[in-house]
């Protein structure tokens, strides 16, 4: 006898995006550093942040965003954007929940361009050069060369 699918509209869940990411996927390896450093950088995330005003998207969650978008080579804020609103890996890397919103692109673009503007982006260059995450490799995206 054939079943019949029931769709449920909703459901409760007591599971984490740990709980989907595969014991052995590289990610796990990178996410302790990348909180490590993260870490060792919230005091300096403390200096640049007001103490008053809406929350802003917390650094941490930008920089592993940002470290997401750079290990998959998205093309664009706005499709990693639709991607973290359905892939658990990418929720689980930047410690959000199943039920986080994803970032909205342009909102993203803005919190990030306004962390690089303070020395939060040297110190994490810094850190990054330190644990020779950097390459001295070189490639070019439309013609332009970059340091890998």
């Amino acid at each position: 006898m054939r079943g019949e699918s029931e769709r449920q509209a909703t459901m409760m869940l007591g599971l984490t995006p740990d709980g989907f990411v595969p014991k052995d996927h590289p990610l796990r390896r990178s996410k302790p550093l990348a909180d490590s450093a993260l870490r060792r950088m919230s005091p300096l995330f403390d200096e640049i942040y007001a103490d008053s005003g809406r929350p802003s998207i917390p650094p941490e969650h930008l920089l592993k965003a940002s470290l997401l978008m750079a290990f998959f080579t998205f093309r664009s804020e706005r499709q990693f954007c639709e991607q973290l609103r359905y892939n658990l890996l990418f929720k689980w890397f930047p410690d959000l929940s199943v039920e986080d919103e994803a970032f909205h692109p342009t909102t993203f673009t803005k919190n990030c361009e306004r962390l690089m503007e303070t020395d939060a982006a040297p110190v994490l260059l810094q850190e990054a050069r330190h644990r020779r995450f950097l390459s001295p490799d070189r490639f070019t995206v439309d013609g332009t060369q970059l340091d890998a």
